[in-house]
């Protein structure tokens, strides 16, 4: 256990150390080699680089790597309480599903239990609304006297065979890498990630290289996973575009969103408690699947490769890159 804000901010202090520059609140949006060199190219301006490493969560170039075809997403959440009794030392995670792991911290110095878990593919229609009772009826079972204080959710990429991709980002590109696929372990696997990625530039032997190898082509590990990820995205990004919308503008209460069919047109739809409507096209700007609603976050989610968006259409979560269309009146 550590703290990732003070870790982050020694690697800050190294890399300014090293006389190495860092850009925050720009956006890049794709990669083109020119010469012996690629160009990023960012909302900011273009940086020139000869070597490029694509740690955006979830890779943003498709081609080549085609990494969507080879992970999904999936999210899960936390809650954070505090007890009267005495609280255990150390961090806990079951075997067995549904995945529920344990944690102490520190919350303005009074100790805390941090209860994650339950988690689910990104998009899943599902309804969210009570996402945290089976975290909250854990936290009772242990201490009845608990109070919630603190909910979150994340999501993370997870690879079919479980282990990250670690290396080049694919066999024609030269001195460009990758680290995706942290299956919710980033805080250890992105430190591994860096010094095999490092070695590979200072042309070292890492012993880590193959076992995370990004170009690895091996047996599904898991099939079914493979064959959902499949049907998901022929449901997504064909069969569901061509259904009828099954309700309309008036069915749409407050607090929810919904795909209603409007001129014969899908659209996405979500009117907020004082009766505002935000209207969008329900479209990915990855690679064109429908988006499903989230009735907790309040976002329309894509569940073929986890992109997501708020309910204005404005892009929060990678592989897209670029806000849904916005329909107007």
């Amino acid at each position: 256990m550590f703290n990732p804000r003070k870790y982050l901010k020694g690697l800050v202090n190294k890399i300014l150390g090293n006389h190495g520059e860092i850009y925050e609140e720009t956006k890049a949006f794709t990669i083109k080699s020119e010469d012996d060199e690629y160009v990023v190219y960012t909302d900011k301006g273009k940086i020139k680089a000869k070597y490029v490493v694509i740690a955006t969560h979830y890779p943003i170039i498709n081609a080549p790597g085609f990494y969507f075809l080879k992970m999904y997403q999936e999210t899960s959440y936390v809650i954070g309480i505090e007890t009267k009794h005495k609280l255990f030392e150390g961090m806990y995670i079951n075997a067995e599903n549904p995945t529920v792991s344990l944690r102490v911290a520190k919350d303005d110095g009074k100790d805390i239990v941090l209860i994650g878990g339950m988690n689910h593919r990104v998009g899943a229609k599902i309804d969210l609304g009570d996402a945290y009772k089976e975290l909250e009826k854990v936290a009772k079972d242990m201490y009845p006297d608990c109070k919630v204080l603190y909910k979150w959710c994340t999501q993370d990429c997870i690879t079919l065979d479980k282990i990250p991709y670690v290396g080049e980002y694919s066999s024609i590109m030269k001195n460009v890498y990758v680290a995706t696929g942290y299956k919710k372990w980033g805080m250890t696997t992105s430190n591994v990630s860096a010094n095999i990625i490092t070695d590979k530039i200072l042309e070292k032997e890492n012993k880590y290289e193959n076992l995370y190898k990004s170009t690895r082509l091996r047996p599904i590990k898991n099939r079914w996973e493979l064959g959902e990820m499949i049907k998901e995205t022929a449901n997504s990004l064909i069969i569901n575009k061509f259904k009828d919308a099954k309700e309309n503008l008036l069915d749409v209460k407050k607090g929810e969103g919904k795909i209603v069919e409007i001129e014969d047109e899908k659209v996405g739809v979500y009117k907020d408690e004082e009766g505002n409507l935000y209207k969008i096209k329900p479209i990915c700007t990855h690679l064109g699947c429908e988006l499903s609603w989230n009735n907790l976050e309040k976002t329309w989610d894509c569940p073929c490769h986890g992109s997501r968006f708020d309910y204005k259409g404005n892009q929060i979560y990678d592989p897209a890159i670029e806000n849904l269309e916005i329909k107007l009146e």
